[in-house]
């Protein structure tokens, strides 16, 4: 399986065996970075991306030409909630509008006076949140008016991207139950939803092609006719790559942003308040909570506060530190909020600062901080899905720190287990694309020794879940009140 892996600031493309194993000596990544704009946006051009994903081929066709390697099929992720406007010439009308863009933060707010929110987020399991596409699409409506009247066909980055790679456009479930346009339980496009927005629904891909895999020709004789199956949500993937394919078992993945979900094989579901619903495919939902603020915030305090360039260094100075002795409070949330909160407007905070407050002090309450967001997505997941049996951590911004893993392991109250598949994102896209050629794989992942929670650390960090919620509530919640 050739796989392609569209993330937030890279494309990579691997080769995995028909064990969902990953091969040695094949792959290649291309990075690249989103345009931001003082104003909250978060935008990718359409064809600046096409050219680094055909890059990332290029690498990867010219490894398999020279040691006479044609894979069997493509299976390909992108990030999740992406929208992109195509006019009837397959060009883009738009940028590529990326989940954290929040210029469309009005546009959500007036969305809340056309549908109701409670309601459809038990249909749609998304919130009505400029995370999502229907906030942008009503922003779009107002602040681009020429390109909604060019736009013929709204679509994901995957979508997009097939349309130019493979000469078709395709899209799957997994993507299309991430819009906040499709009816979880009834598996189709939600009809209020679509009517309270400036589009119709003949404009995104039909229902009852999802999840169809393309075979057209495309510039690489390695990848011609073969199967190409449609991006999935890079999320799903994440879980299955991880091993994690059941309710009780609960994924826990830190890259840059961050999240918790639980694979629910199930006929129906109901969608907890708190919590996202969207799905690995029709059989399949995908429930949980998802954090902007993961492994951007390790970033952010250590390019802020001059900290040592060292990350083995700056591990052994937090081993050193008692937990949450520093006297701080920290709400993580320089990106704003999506679960369990989805305040749009909710910004970082850190009382308790004093003359003696280090800056390692200060990464470590910001850490922890993080650990006790995902304590509250847990929270909320736990009474739906039952005590998992397993939590399995994966994503290079946690387990590259076994001290934030412990920390993590401490505010669950519940052993982490490390994953050592070293891509679980594209694993999981290659495991999916071998389910659907008929060829049964073992999802099991690899795994590393479990970390224990310390009892006297996990009572610790209950109490500084109610000093952050507290935190949280008189700055944001009262504000509205």
């Amino acid at each position: 399986m050739l796989t392609i892996d569209v993330g937030s600031s890279s494309a990579r493309t691997l080769l995995f065996d028909f064990d969902g194993r990953q091969i040695d000596g094949f792959g290649s990544q291309v990075e690249y970075r989103a345009n931001t704009t003082p104003d909250g946006g978060w935008e990718i051009d359409a064809d600046q991306l096409t050219g680094i994903v055909r890059q990332a081929i290029d690498a990867i066709c010219e490894q398999m030409r020279s040691k006479g390697v044609k894979p069997a099929a493509v299976a390909a992720d992108t990030f999740w909630h992406s929208i992109v406007g195509v006019d009837e010439d397959n060009d883009a009308t738009t940028a590529i509008l990326h989940p954290f863009d929040t210029r469309s933060a009005a546009a959500s707010m007036q969305l809340r006076e056309r549908v109701d929110d409670h309601a459809q987020h038990g249909r749609t399991g998304c919130m009505l949140h400029p995370s999502y596409p229907p906030a942008k699409l009503l922003w779009l409506a107002a602040e681009q008016p020429e390109a909604l009247r060019k736009t013929k066909r709204w679509m994901s980055a995957g979508e997009f991207l097939f349309l130019k790679l493979a000469g078709r456009a395709a899209a799957s479930t997994s993507m299309v139950s991430a819009t906040g346009l499709w009816d979880q339980n009834r598996n189709e496009y939600d009809a209020e939803m679509i009517a309270a927005l400036p589009v119709s629904i003949e404009q995104f891909a039909a229902a009852g092609n999802l999840d169809e895999p393309v075979t057209g020709e495309c510039r690489w004789p390695e990848i011609c006719g073969i199967p190409w199956f449609s991006a999935l949500g890079d999320g799903a993937c994440d879980n299955l790559g991880s091993g994690c394919v059941a309710r009780d078992c609960f994924a826990l993945m830190v890259g840059t942003s961050g999240a918790m979900r639980a694979i629910v094989p199930a006929d129906r579901i109901e969608i907890p308040d708190g919590l996202f619903c969207y799905r690995l495919d029709r059989k399949r939902f995908v429930l949980g909570g998802a954090l902007s603020n993961g492994g951007s915030v390790f970033a952010w305090m250590k390019r802020t506060l001059c900290l040592p360039p060292d990350n083995s260094e700056i591990e052994r100075q937090l081993a050193a530190l008692p937990p949450a002795a520093h006297g701080l409070a920290v709400l993580p949330l320089f990106a704003g909020e999506r679960s369990t909160g989805w305040r749009y407007d909710a910004r970082a905070a850190i009382t308790g600062l004093t003359a003696h407050t280090s800056p390692i002090e200060i990464l470590q309450a910001a850490l922890e901080s993080v650990a006790l967001r995902f304590r509250s997505v847990y929270e909320l997941m736990e009474p739906a899905l039952g005590t998992p049996r397993q939590i399995v951590a994966s994503g290079s911004g946690l387990l590259h720190s076994p001290v934030w893993t412990q920390m993590m392991a401490d505010a669950l109250a519940h052993p982490v287990v490390p994953c050592l598949e070293p891509e679980a994102t594209s694993r999981g896209a290659a495991l999916m694309a071998l389910e659907r050629l008929g060829v049964k794989v073992n999802p099991a992942a690899q795994y590393g020794e479990a970390v224990q929670p310390v009892e006297a650390n996990a009572k610790i960090y209950m109490a500084e879940l109610g000093r952050q919620r507290a935190l949280y509530d008189k700055l944001f919640e009262e504000r509205t009140g």
